[in-house]
């Protein structure tokens, strides 16, 4: 069984008059450990399947199972306890609070959690050092870097020790060079950490760290796995 399974998986929603369609009958697994490329142009469903599959927005149509949990199924309390230990999301655009230190930022999801301020202690530290910005534990964001923003913001995804990471244009903002040392720790989480990626992308560049590409047009798959 792979981790998770996206059957005849749809979104829709309406404008006005009109019944907007960004994810149409979509079959997808996706395998333990693997790291997906999802690329294609602006509003072809790519950021809508993210959020499925992170419990933040909810199908229309078809099922979406992941670790054997209907996710679709869910009540509103069961999705957020659920979305909290199984999934974490890394934005374009860092989505820090300003008001937070690195740590304190990293800690938030922690605080959903059944946790002794000890235990996140530990979680915190150990993601902040895995990402490489422990010294900038008690920076704000804005004395840090787009590059070390995105660090926090990965290191903020993992420390709750999720499956799946899912990642949206993760280094859409950030210099080249930032941009290659991002995709590297996303390349290293997911081989030496085992975590499993699901990546949206425009940047073929990135695409490329991937272990397969996906392409989605109007919603659908418009071509077969691309393995890199």
């Amino acid at each position: 069984m792979a981790l998770i399974e996206c059957r005849s998986l749809s979104r829709t929603y309406r404008r006005g008059p009109e019944t907007i369609t960004p994810l149409d009958s979509l079959d997808l697994d996706v395998e333990s450990g693997d790291f997906l490329a999802l690329m294609g142009p602006s509003g072809s469903g790519k950021t809508t399947l993210l959020n499925l599959i992170a419990g933040i927005d909810r199908p229309t149509a078809g099922s979406l199972h992941i670790g054997g949990v209907d996710v679709g199924s869910l009540s509103r309390a069961r999705l957020a306890d659920w979305r909290s230990g199984a999934v974490g999301y890394i934005f374009q655009l860092y989505n820090l609070v300003p008001v937070l230190t690195a740590y304190e930022n990293v800690e938030l999801p922690l605080l959903l959690q059944r946790l002794s301020s000890r235990q996140r202690h530990e979680r915190v530290a150990a993601a902040l050092s895995l990402v490489g910005i422990a010294d900038r534990a008690d920076h704000y964001p804005r004395q840090l870097s787009g590059g070390q923003e995105q660090r926090v913001a990965i290191a903020r995804a993992i420390v709750a020790d999720p499956a799946i990471i899912v990642a949206d244009e993760p280094t859409g903002d950030l210099d080249k060079a930032s941009a290659a040392a991002i995709m590297d720790l996303l390349k290293r989480l997911n081989q030496e950490v085992g975590k499993t990626l699901i990546m949206v992308t425009h940047d073929p560049g990135c695409a490329e760290h991937a272990a397969r590409t996906l392409h989605l047009d109007k919603g659908r798959l418009v071509e077969h796995a691309l393995t890199h």
